[in-house]
């Protein structure tokens, strides 16, 4: 026998085993898509209108953590939760856009949501707007958070 048939064969052999490894590997499980920001807005919100404030306060951005204890946050998101009393918890996607900056500030992206009572009326505006920004449009981190009165 010439001496490259061993090799061949050990390399089939070799092979043949990487190949049935791989395919009893377990698959890796599919990827999660990230979450838009109308995703991670509704969420926040609807954890503040739950008054289950430390679950939204993570999802504030880092400097803002670091500048607005848990406290005051609670304090902040307090007049959300009583509106979310007061209307009822179920929210809706209202409007998408963005602020523009003058120069000074710059713009932020935000998303607002309505009561969905509110959205019930027809051809009137709803009189109270929950609004979420965020620093812009590639950013999944909450950046500030308010009421909007029509």
């Amino acid at each position: 026998m010439p001496a490259a048939l061993p090799t061949r064969r050990a390399l089939a052999y070799a092979g043949a085993l990487l190949l049935a490894g791989a395919s009893l590997a377990p698959a890796q499980p599919p990827r999660q898509p990230r979450p838009t920001q109308a995703q991670v807005a509704r969420r926040f919100l609807v954890e503040v209108l739950a008054a289950s404030y430390p679950a939204a306060y993570r999802r504030l951005a880092l400097e803002v953590q670091a500048a607005v204890p848990l406290g005051t946050f609670e304090a902040a998101a307090r007049p959300l939760w009583q509106q979310g009393q007061a209307r009822g918890p179920a929210i809706e996607l209202y409007q998408i856009g963005t602020r523009l900056g003058d120069g000074r500030r710059a713009s932020q992206w935000f998303c607002r949501f309505s009561f969905a009572g509110d959205s019930a009326q027809p051809r009137r505006p709803p009189p109270v707007l929950l609004e979420v920004t965020f620093r812009d449009t590639t950013a999944r981190a909450v950046l500030g958070f308010g009421l909007r009165r029509r």
